[in-house]
């Protein structure tokens, strides 16, 4: 039988310290008698059709498409502990970045700016902005006078230093690698503020994974997480990992995570899926 599929690839600023990590719960993963797991992890160009795949042994995904349409096509395996700033356990927010040279200091004083916004399915990047801002807008029309879509949390802050956008949410994990590895991608921005704590990014795997494989994964990422090894103590810290907890799909239901729905009923299909 063919190899699984797996990847890591949300925050991808330091692919030696992600192969490193994979190769760590890799073995792991082998130690808990799992089989057919592959020795690297892919970097899929469709991230969607991989998160698909029947044959889907663990990936990283965002909780907006979990919640909006991968819910009947994978299981959550839990999600990850990060120690970047703006973390808390498996919590995160998007920190509000503007220009050095903007006059506002609030996001109140952005209102008819242009906003920056990676992906119209990215919680971090899109919707944790919006929500935020509904209270500030008038009833009969929107806060920003226009939003950019980049396609992604760089080429947002690209938008922001060409003075073509005026403030953009960036993920906080998001923004601690670029701080470590492509600080001129910052240089003369600031943040004004934070989007509300949401749950993390979910690590999943897919719908036809066994029970016995779904406790397998739980327990390998655990101790993946826990383990002294040099080489793996040396990637978390790169990757800013500081754990795994197997939290349930509900975690990422928009009535208890913050993540906007579209008039189904998530909270009760993600029930359904909790193992």
């Amino acid at each position: 039988m063919t190899l699984r599929t797996a990847s890591l690839p949300m925050y991808d600023m330091n692919p030696a310290a992600v192969q490193a990590w994979w190769e760590g719960i890799a073995q792991a993963l082998r130690a808990q008698g799992v089989a057919h797991v592959p020795r690297a992890a892919s970097w899929p160009a469709d991230l969607d059709a991989h998160w698909h795949a029947p044959r889907l042994l663990l990936s990283q995904t965002c909780g907006h498409p979990l919640a909006t349409r991968l819910h009947d096509v994978v299981q959550v395996v839990g999600a990850f502990r990060y120690t970047a700033p703006g973390c808390s356990g498996i919590l995160y927010r998007s920190e509000l970045v503007v220009r050095d040279d903007a006059p506002g200091h609030r996001l109140e004083d952005f209102k008819g700016a242009v906003a920056a916004i990676n992906d119209l399915q990215s919680h971090s990047g899109c919707h944790a902005l919006r929500a935020l801002v509904a209270p500030l807008a008038a009833p009969s029309a929107s806060f920003f006078a226009r939003e950019l879509e980049s396609g992604s949390h760089r080429a947002s802050l690209a938008l922001l230093r060409s003075g073509r956008a005026d403030i953009a949410a960036i993920d906080c994990i998001s923004l601690a690698a670029i701080r470590c590895h492509a600080p001129e991608w910052v240089a003369g921005l600031r943040v004004i503020g934070s989007t509300a704590p949401s749950p993390g990014l979910p690590l999943i795997t897919s719908a036809g994974t066994t029970l016995a494989e779904l406790q397998a994964l739980r327990r390998a990422l655990a101790s993946a997480s826990a383990s002294a090894d040099p080489k793996l103590a040396k990637a978390r810290e790169a990757l800013f990992i500081d754990g795994f907890e197997a939290v349930p799909a509900s975690t990422w239901a928009p009535s208890r995570s913050g993540l906007v729905s579209h008039g189904a009923d998530f909270d009760q299909l993600l029930r359904e899926r909790q193992p």
